[in-house]
C-alpha cells in the first residue's frame, strides 16, 4: 500500500488528503505531515516567519496543541490557524491557548444536502421557486454533463475570471487552479460538471469525491442567459449522481449562518444554496495558536490594514 492511500484512509476531508498536500507542495508551500494531521506553513513576505494553516482536522485537545506548537517552533511560525471539521455542540470545551482568529478563511457554516433521501423527498422538501427554476431549465434544454476534458477546463478558468471581476471578490490565480486540478483530478477526486445551452457553457463547477462525501468548492458562471436557470439544474444533476454512485452527503461549502443578512456579498450564494432546504452545519470555527505573541501582535495590526486598503480598492 502506498502512501497516498495509507493517509486517506485516516483522514475525513479532501483538505487533508495526500493529493492536496502534493499540491500545496507543487506551489512551493511548505507541507508537514504529522500523527495524521496535514499542515502548511506560508511565508510572511519581506521577514523570516511563517504562518501556518490547520485545515479541517480532527478537534483540537492539550496533546494536539503540544506538538503543534513544537512544530510551529521549527518553523518559525508566529501562529498556526487551525479550522476543525467539527460541529459545533452546546458542551464543547476547547484547549485555552487557542484564541478566535481574527481573520477566518472558512466559513463558520455550510450547507449539506442528504442524498439517503429519495429524488422524490429532496423535490418535496426543497423551496417550490427552486423547484420551479430546475424545470426551466429542463424546459430550455440545458444540458448538465460531467466533462472533464482540457476544453471543457479552458472554459471554466475563462469563467472563473469573468465571475471574479463581475462578483469583485479575490479568487486564485489561474495557476493555482491548472495545478490543483492536475493532481486532485489526476487522483480522480476531483471532476468538472458543465452546464451548457445552446452549446454555449453556462456554468462549470469544480466537484471534490472523497469518502462518503462531494463537495462544491469551486464554480463559475457566466451572465449569458440566465433567464434558462442553469446553476439550479446543475446542482440538482450532481446530487443526482452522487445518490447513483453511493455518496451520502453533499457539501455545499460554505453558507453565511442561520440569519443571512440580505446586504452580505454572499447573500445570493447563500439563498440558491438553501433552496435545495439542505441541513445548516455550524462548525466550532477558526482559532489562531500563538507561537510568538509580539509577532502575532504586530501581525494582526498589520493585516487589519492590508485587508481595509484591498477592500477600498476594490470598491
Amino acid at each position: 500500500m502506498n502512501n497516498a492511500k495509507a493517509w486517506n484512509k485516516q483522514v475525513h476531508h479532501p483538505l487533508q488528503s495526500w493529493e492536496w498536500g502534493e499540491f500545496r507542495s507543487s506551489m512551493g508551500i511548505s507541507v508537514v505531515r504529522t500523527h495524521g494531521w496535514q499542515l502548511t506553513f506560508h511565508s510572511v513576505p519581506f521577514t523570516s516567519y511563517t504562518i501556518g494553516y490547520f485545515p479541517k482536522g480532527p478537534i483540537p485537545t492539550e496533546e494536539m496543541i503540544s506538538i503543534l506548537k513544537d512544530v510551529g517552533k521549527e518553523h518559525n511560525a508566529i501562529f498556526i490557524q487551525l479550522e476543525p471539521n467539527v460541529q459545533a455542540t452546546p458542551k464543547q470545551s476547547l484547549p485555552s491557548s487557542l484564541i478566535p482568529s481574527h481573520h477566518p478563511l472558512f466559513t463558520k457554516y455550510t450547507f449539506v444536502l442528504n442524498l439517503t433521501k429519495s429524488e422524490e423527498e429532496l423535490l418535496v422538501t426543497m423551496h417550490r421557486k427552486t423547484r420551479y427554476n430546475i424545470k426551466v431549465a429542463q424546459r430550455h434544454g440545458v444540458i448538465v454533463k460531467e466533462d472533464s476534458s482540457e476544453e471543457a477546463f479552458n472554459m471554466y478558468l475563462k469563467l472563473q475570471e469573468e465571475t471574479t471581476k463581475r462578483q469583485k471578490f479575490y479568487a486564485h490565480t489561474p495557476e493555482y487552479h491548472k495545478t490543483m486540478w492536475k493532481i486532485m483530478h489526476g487522483a480522480g477526486i476531483a471532476k468538472l460538471w458543465v452546464a451548457e445551452y445552446n452549446h454555449k457553457t453556462l456554468a462549470a463547477w469544480i466537484i471534490f469525491c472523497f469518502k462518503d462525501t462531494i463537495y462544491y468548492p469551486y464554480g463559475a458562471s457566466s451572465r449569458s442567459h440566465r433567464e434558462v436557470m442553469a446553476s439550479y439544474l446543475l446542482l440538482w444533476e450532481i446530487a443526482r449522481w452522487g445518490k447513483r454512485h453511493g455518496y451520502t452527503s453533499f457539501d455545499l461549502w460554505g453558507a453565511i449562518g442561520p440569519n443571512p443578512d440580505p446586504h452580505h456579498p454572499w447573500y445570493g450564494f447563500h439563498t440558491f444554496k438553501q433552496g435545495f432546504y439542505p441541513e445548516l452545519i455550524e462548525f466550532i470555527g477558526s482559532y489562531d495558536l500563538v507561537v510568538s505573541p509580539m509577532a502575532y501582535h504586530l501581525y494582526r495590526v498589520a493585516d487589519v490594514m492590508r485587508w481595509n486598503m484591498l477592500r477600498l480598492i476594490k470598491r
